[in-house]
């Protein structure tokens, strides 16, 4: 079975998506560029006990996804105890609205944002009453 073990976000500022992803999610990064050959942060995203995935930040190689165009690759989505809370945070440190919230009837709060560096990501809150 091929379960995904690792992420990697593709950047063109790590200064900039190091602080995005910090502030938002709360996450710590590493420095891995000695061993990838590039400029590459581990992240971890959190409790090694908790369900979840670490991933890093690795320099783009090319040129970013363009506004408008459907995704090329996978979006990730965090889970999150606020969602409006969440929102907030990525939109204070120049994250824009890709698909607003919108409720996932008797389970879930989800949306979709356009982070710092152009990429898609989705936000998750559980939420038993959400409709």
């Amino acid at each position: 079975m091929g379960r995904v073990v690792h992420f990697e976000v593709h950047v063109d500022d790590m200064e900039r998506a190091k602080k995005f992803y910090g502030e938002v999610f709360g996450w710590t990064f590493e420095d891995w560029s000695e061993y990838a050959g590039v400029p590459y942060f581990g992240a971890t995203t959190g409790d090694a006990n908790a369900m979840g995935i670490n991933g890093a930040l690795m320099k783009r190689m090319g040129p970013p996804p363009q506004p408008g165009q459907p995704v090329s690759g996978f979006a990730c989505t965090m889970g999150v105890e606020d969602y409006d809370a969440t929102e907030a945070k990525i939109l204070s440190l120049g994250g824009q609205v890709a698909l607003p919230k919108y409720a996932l009837p008797g389970m879930a709060w989800q949306g979709y944002y356009i982070d710092t560096e152009g990429n898609v990501i989705g936000i998750h809150q559980p939420d038993e009453n959400a409709k």
